[in-house]
């Protein structure tokens, strides 16, 4: 973590930057919304294959895809490639393994982000080789930075690594290569807790360009150097499973999410039985899995057929079993026993969907002034 003296000018200016740009298209603790579609059951995507029919690019954002997976490549200070998923996960599970990307200034993240504004991070600085920093937000709060935190990782911007988060209504679980490094419950934080429906969105930005502001470019390790572009992250596979508001997997059957009222609560949200629609999604190139998942007790069991689609797409859709007994998820969480820091390191972003294309970046940094971390957050 790169640690700088940061004013207390610099740091009003953050926040009321901050206050002024977190972006969300409709928010519906401030008005009625669109219902948001439910992944409603697991889906995985393999990028060493192509392109995933899960999700979609950013405005401005052109992917390609190699045998490492998805391409986030970063070749001027402009460039912020980002893909999102149309559909939402209302608590859940979300494994992606990922080859961060090198080089001062460039930032590689993993978002899940509500219509509300609340949050759930993986971020990688990729002048930081040693290091993974994760967060959270709750409905666009930035009244405070002290919800960060940085967790040792060797070498992820020259090695893939699988990131999970498990996410329920009563914790938030941050785990490394099967190993649990951080827990956040719901009950530390009270009404803070991020708790309604999110997608899911991966990306790179540059936050060491010469317009970036001074804080940002400083907690992301200084000038990025774009004699050395491009900057490239790739992420290899992603694994969603969404709860539909439960305690474990779907069993399917879900189509969409509704809020109920302009809480924000958890409570509030209502799960909308049906079928989940796809169509946005669709792709001819398309690689993904989706399986629904049945549940009886603490239980999980499922069973899966294979369909190959005629349209040039590899496409996996699994049938629904239920059994009892006492199995597993395969992506399981333990309890914390991590080796995360005692002090907070930064506020990971909201990526802004199309930021590319309006030259516009939402980035976020810290930086220590004597022994307290200060956290600014940018657009």
């Amino acid at each position: 973590m790169y640690s700088k003296a940061f004013s207390a000018a610099a740091l009003a200016l953050a926040a009321s930057t901050v206050q002024a740009q977190t972006f969300t298209s409709c928010n519906p603790l401030k008005t009625t919304c669109p219902a948001d579609p439910a992944f409603g059951k697991a889906a995985d995507c393999d990028f060493t294959k192509g392109q995933c029919s899960l999700f979609k690019d950013a405005d401005g954002t052109k992917m390609t895809y190699d045998g490492k997976g998805a391409v986030f490549s970063i070749k001027d200070e402009k460039a912020a490639p980002t893909i999102s998923t149309s559909q939402y996960l209302f608590f859940g599970k979300v494994e992606v393994t990922v080859q961060a990307a090198p080089g001062k200034g460039i930032v590689t993240s993993s978002v899940l982000q509500s219509d509300d504004l609340d949050e759930i991070d993986w971020e990688w600085v990729g002048g930081d080789n040693a290091n993974v920093q994760t967060n959270y937000f709750s409905k666009g709060d930035t009244s405070t930075y002290d919800r960060g935190k940085t967790h040792p990782i060797a070498n992820p911007t020259g090695s893939f690594n699988t990131y999970t988060l498990e996410w329920t209504k009563d914790a938030v679980t941050w785990s490394i290569n099967g190993q649990t490094v951080r827990t956040l419950s719901a009950s530390s934080v009270g009404g803070k807790f991020p708790q309604t429906p999110m997608q899911v969105k991966l990306g790179t930005w540059c936050a060491g360009g010469k317009d970036s502001p001074q804080g940002t470019r400083e907690w992301a390790g200084g000038f990025t150097d774009f004699s050395q572009a491009p900057f490239v992250a790739y992420y290899k596979s992603i694994k969603i499973v969404d709860y539909a508001g439960k305690d474990g997997p779907s069993n399917g059957g879900v189509k969409e999410y509704t809020y109920g009222d302009n809480s924000g609560s958890w409570s509030s949200i209502k799960v909308v039985s049906g079928t989940p629609d796809t169509t946005s999604n669709s792709s001819n190139d398309s690689n993904s899995t989706s399986t629904d998942t049945a549940t009886s007790g603490s239980s999980t069991s499922t069973s899966t057929s294979t369909s190959t689609s005629t349209s040039g797409s590899n496409t996996t859709l699994a049938t629904p079993t239920a059994t009892s007994g006492s199995s597993n998820s395969s992506l399981s969480s333990g309890s914390s026993h991590g080796a995360a820091s005692a002090s907070p390191t930064s506020k990971p972003s909201s990526l802004k969907s199309g930021a590319a294309a309006r030259g516009v970046i939402t980035v976020a940094g810290s930086v220590v002034v004597g022994s307290v971390v200060v956290f600014a957050h940018f657009l």
